[in-house]
Order: structure tokens, then C-alpha cells, then sequence
């Protein structure tokens, strides 16, 4: 008897698996629950996705909405909530972050007006951190992680000088500039490097719904310390004098 008691709950795990799959455990505090947001939204990701929702304690939840921990989702009665992953290998978990953060989630959380106004928006913009980095790192690596990391668009050397992208400008005409050693330290935060570029300890993930659009560069702080002091070594191009008007 045992041994088929045994025989039929081994046969029901992978039915119940499939069913846990098909649940999220979520947490809110009650302020987001009072403000309707959840009765509006759960719904329609459940109809779109057959995966149900159930609000639980902090302590049962597989996601949990919050002031602060996690991944900004939305802005509004008074805070900015983000997403805390508790089980992120869940794949009803895992269905809903990715519905939350689609254009198909944010257009649905920011379409809840029950008077007729909007009661929540996106995030705030995130500042991009520009790293303080002071002129006295390897000249002699910089132009080595110039020409591995930099070089597929600029010309960086004069041995690199054909294999440059003809609309990037060279490192050579960049250091024509004033504020050369501004722009360096802080190109990860200028388009279109913030797309593809990670700064160690700098630059943020990139969000899982958008990844890097090509190969992405990785850089460290000490390497870009380095390209900075590879890049104040060379010579600015020479780009003749400025064209006077009669």
C-alpha cells in the first residue's frame, strides 16, 4: 500500500510543479493596495497569461513591491516602487517582472486613472554617475584597451589609422577639444556609448528587456584611467586655422 501511495505522489510532483508555475506570490504594502493599482493591473497580466497573483505576507512572497529595494518600476501616492525579485528563478516570477517592465505592463500601470487622471507615471530619470578619475594611470595599457575596446569606431593610433568608422572622430581630433579629459572620463554617459558600455562599479546592468543592441565593452575604472592618460599623451590633429569670412 505504501509503495503505492508512493508511485501516485511521485507521478503528482510534476503536475504540481506545473501548477506552483503557474502562481506569484506578491507582496505590497498597503498604501499601494488601498490605491487600487493591484485590483487594476493582476487581472489583465492573469488574462494575458493564465499566471495568477496572490497578495501574501513579506515573508511568502516570490516579488515584493517597495520603496527601495530593486528595480524602479513606477512612481506615484507618494513613492517610487520598485520590484524585489525574492524567487527570480520562478518562472511565473520571472513572466511577470518581464510583463511589468514590457511597453504592454508600463502602459497598463500608467492607463490607471479611476477619476479620470493618471495616479501613477514612470520613475524619475536615474542621473548617470560620471566617475572622478585623476590624469595618472598606464599610458603605455591605455593604448592597448584603446585599440581592443574603442577601436571597432575610432581611430586611436596611427597604426589603427584605416579601421576606424569614417563618421566617429578620431582620438586625435577629440583631443582638439577643451574639455577632452571631461568628455573621456565621462563618454559612457554620452549617447551613443550608454547603449553598449559597463563601467565596474559605475554603470548599472542593463535592464533584461533591453540588452546591449551589439557586442557590449566592459571597462574597468582602472582602465579607463589608463585610456585618459594614453589619450592626453598624443598630440591634437592639426585641423588648420579657422576659415575667416570676408
Amino acid at each position: 500500500m505504501r509503495r503505492v501511495l508512493l508511485v501516485l505522489m511521485m507521478a503528482c510532483l510534476p503536475m504540481l510543479a506545473a501548477a506552483n508555475d503557474k502562481q506569484v506570490a506578491l507582496h505590497a504594502p498597503e498604501a499601494l493596495v488601498q490605491s487600487g493599482l493591484l485590483k487594476h493591473i493582476l487581472p489583465r497580466f492573469s488574462l494575458k497569461t493564465q499566471v495568477r497573483v496572490t497578495l501574501v505576507t513579506e515573508d511568502q512572497a516570490d516579488m515584493v513591491f517597495g520603496p527601495e529595494k530593486g528595480r524602479a518600476l513606477f512612481e506615484g501616492v507618494g513613492a517610487v516602487w520598485h520590484m524585489d525579485l525574492r524567487s527570480p528563478d520562478h518562472p511565473g516570477t520571472q513572466r511577470f517582472a518581464k510583463w511589468l517592465t514590457s511597453d504592454v505592463g508600463r502602459n497598463t500601470i500608467q492607463g490607471f486613472a479611476p477619476e479620470g487622471t493618471a495616479q501613477f507615471g514612470p520613475p524619475p530619470a536615474r542621473e548617470a554617475k560620471v566617475a572622478a578619475v585623476e590624469l595618472d594611470g598606464d599610458a603605455v595599457l591605455g593604448k592597448t584597451v584603446s585599440h581592443v575596446k574603442c577601436g571597432r569606431c575610432h581611430v586611436t593610433s596611427e597604426e589603427n589609422r584605416m579601421n576606424g568608422i569614417g563618421s566617429t572622430p578620431s582620438f586625435f581630433v577629440l583631443r582638439t577639444f577643451d574639455d577632452w579629459d571631461l568628455r573621456f572620463s565621462g563618454f559612457y554617459a554620452l549617447k551613443p556609448h550608454g547603449a553598449f558600455t559597463q563601467i565596474e562599479d559605475v554603470t548599472d546592468p542593463f535592464p533584461e528587456d533591453r540588452p546591449s543592441p551589439i557586442a557590449p565593452i566592459d571597462l574597468t575604472l582602472d582602465e579607463l584611467e589608463a585610456v585618459i592618460a594614453y589619450v592626453r599623451s598624443l598630440a591634437a590633429a592639426d585641423l588648420g586655422k579657422p576659415i575667416e569670412h570676408q
